[in-house]
């Protein structure tokens, strides 16, 4: 994995899930990418609230929520998501 990938993955497990809304989703376990291009494809939730729960995301073999990386529209201290692409 490169370096700057490893950084930003490392930076952004443990942050909370938000929609731009305000909504709560959960926490960023792990992130998930392309090996060759090194490309962030989802993002793997833990902790999922309720509201994340109920609605139709997609998972993965585990049960794991996995939010796509391309709905992220910012991070910081929390990472912020457009919930309308996702749902």
């Amino acid at each position: 994995m490169p370096e700057a990938e490893k950084r930003i993955s490392k930076e952004i497990i443990g942050r909370t899930v938000v929609s731009k809304t305000g909504k709560r989703f959960g926490e960023v376990s792990d992130v998930i990418f392309e090996t060759r291009s090194g490309e962030l494809i989802h993002i793997l939730l833990k902790n999922p609230t309720s509201y994340a729960d109920k609605i139709d995301l997609e998972k993965d073999k585990n049960g794991n929520i996995l939010i796509p990386f391309s709905a992220v529209i910012a991070m910081g201290d929390f990472m912020v998501i457009a919930e309308e692409d996702i749902i």
